[in-house]
């Protein structure tokens, strides 16, 4: 199940991303961690941490909820 909701935060992180035409490598520098970790958690590939997952969503200028509304 892990995975599941991993892939979607992934999913929708890059989409919102995208939206707003940012790189990883912009969002990344906004969150202050490392491209490579922007593009593991948008993969789905880990267990970020809601912190991060915080700052993602200041980076957007969004609350994190809406992050976690997967249509």
């Amino acid at each position: 199940m892990g995975y599941k909701i991993n892939q979607q935060l992934g999913d929708k992180i890059a989409r919102e991303r995208k939206k707003r035409g940012m790189t990883q490598e912009d969002l990344a520098a906004r969150v202050k961690v490392q491209t490579a970790t922007i593009s593991n958690i948008e993969r789905g590939e880990t267990d970020t941490s809601i912190y991060t997952v915080y700052k993602i969503a200041d980076a957007f200028k969004m609350h994190i909820k809406e992050l976690f509304v997967f249509r």
